[in-house]
């Protein structure tokens, strides 16, 4: 068997059928807050990924906000009160 055969049965067991991805966005949608609300409208899976980027990106937001909040309130606590204290634990 020549070996563009074999590579060719190799990729085709390795990929995802479209059941699979169907099953996939489905999982997704489910996720999304925005979508969740839409469950029984059909939305393309092209905007179910699209909105779940604009989700990811919105919660790296919501990371670095929080985390620049919590050095300002680091930064104004004395670390040696009882409120530096439970921030450390929460920390932790």
């Amino acid at each position: 068997m020549s070996s563009w055969r074999s590579r060719s049965r190799q990729s085709n067991s390795s990929r995802i059928s479209e059941e699979q991805i169907n099953d996939l966005v489905s999982k997704l949608q489910m996720i999304l807050p925005e979508t969740r609300i839409r469950n029984n409208d059909r939305v393309s899976s092209a905007r179910v990924l699209q909105e779940t980027c604009n989700y990811i990106k919105s919660l790296h937001r919501e990371v670095d906000d929080l985390s620049e909040r919590l050095a300002e309130l680091l930064e104004t606590t004395d670390m040696t009160s009882s409120q530096a204290a439970i921030i450390r634990s929460l920390l932790m």
